[in-house]
């Protein structure tokens, strides 16, 4: 309990630098969503930001937001939970089923996993396509060169809702460039949301046109 007063003061404070970005581009501050990381955090602490008033939350991982989250959307109905973290086409029955948003829609196996899904439990969670806007190899994501035919062919062919894109910029590069670069591929989709900015750049994002911003070490703290 000790806790509930820095996470809450935490949040206000997250909130407080959103609203100073958004209103400097003349930007409504409530077009903005705070997607609060709780991922590697214990429940407790996702339902102390729950008891603060705080309501939209991510998670990395199906298996430990299975272990969490039942029990605080029981308690909490109005919350919603974004998967952020890369989703293996195996477990897209349980993220259909569990997740109000997946982030991180990434390739066709997976589209037709979650298309597969939806029809089956009559269950549609928004979708955002993870574009791997530095090309790093080692990261999930469209390539931006392929990502207008991979949203073409996700809408299309699968029928999928998808309504924004997500990304994640190289830690050693200006993350301005790629949130920019996010917002073209956007614009020319015709797509309005957009998943952009961590707690070390989120008022840059929120300045770039974020929609949705991913917070967690700013909200909880360090990761266990």
């Amino acid at each position: 309990m000790a806790l509930e007063p820095d996470i809450s003061e935490n949040l206000l404070a997250v909130r407080g630098e959103i609203e100073a970005a958004a209103e400097e581009v003349g930007r409504n501050p409530d077009t903005v969503s705070l997607v609060a990381v709780s991922k590697s955090h214990p429940a407790e602490f996702a339902e102390l930001a729950l008891r603060a008033g705080h309501r939209v939350f991510g998670e990395n991982r199906v298996q430990e937001a299975q272990s969490k989250w039942p029990s605080l959307q029981a308690s909490y109905p109005d919350c919603s939970v974004h998967l952020i973290g890369r989703l293996q086409s195996n477990k897209a029955v349980n993220a259909v089923g569990l997740f109000d948003v997946i982030q991180t829609l990434d390739r066709e196996k997976l589209a037709g996993a979650l298309a597969r899904e939806m029809d089956r439990q009559n269950r549609r969670p928004n979708l955002f396509v993870q574009v791997n806007t530095g090309e790093e190899p080692q990261k999930a994501g469209v390539l931006p060169a392929e990502v207008d035919a991979f949203i073409k062919k996700c809408r299309g062919d699968y029928d999928l809702p998808v309504i924004g894109l997500m990304c994640i910029p190289p830690i050693d590069e200006n993350p301005a460039l790629h949130f920019a670069l996010l917002g073209a591929i956007a614009e020319r989709n015709g797509l309005g949301r957009l998943s952009m900015g961590m707690s070390a750049d989120y008022p840059t994002a929120v300045r770039l046109g974020a929609t949705e911003v991913r917070v967690g070490t700013a909200i909880f703290g360090s990761r266990p």
